[in-house]
């Protein structure tokens, strides 16, 4: 057993402290441990995310409507139906649970909100991108036309 005395930082240990590193050491990325973070792919990262939602969802009182609506959701992609469709009455289930537990599921309700009007104006502004490259292509035929029945 190693006894340091905090006041002097002396160790009955003979190891080398992490202060002692020998110099030739010092900036081998050999001895650098690998973020954790940063070896993650994206689907690696996205999957920790979504479990952490889940476990979020499942820990509040509307557990069994959101095992009920992942049950749903699971069998309507393995038979390749339309989650809408299909799952629709106990997504209102869920919605509505949620709602009544605003104290408990308040903070998804916000991300997702946020989420939900980003998303919004992202589509918004593609879609005018959309038009005006229309509208672009529109001008540069109609002033090719006209170069054409002038000439």
């Amino acid at each position: 057993m190693v006894m340091t005395d905090p006041k002097t930082e002396t160790s009955s240990d003979s190891k080398p402290r992490i202060e002692e590193a020998p110099l030739e050491k010092l900036g081998d990325s050999s001895t650098v441990l690998d973020d954790p973070v940063e070896s993650r792919s994206p689907k690696e990262e996205e999957e920790k995310e979504t479990f952490g939602v889940w476990e979020f969802m499942k820990g509040g009182s509307c557990k069994e409507s959101f095992m009920a609506w992942e049950v749903c959701v699971e069998e309507a992609k393995k038979k390749k139906e339309d989650i809408v469709t299909k799952c629709r009455e106990v997504s209102t289930t869920l919605c509505e649970c949620v709602d009544a537990h605003f104290d408990y599921y308040g903070p998804i309700l916000i991300v997702a909100k946020v989420f939900e009007e980003e998303t919004k104006k992202e589509m918004e502004a593609e879609k005018n991108k959309v038009q005006e490259e229309d509208i672009s292509e529109e001008e540069e035929a109609s002033s090719g036309l006209l170069t054409k029945s002038i000439g």
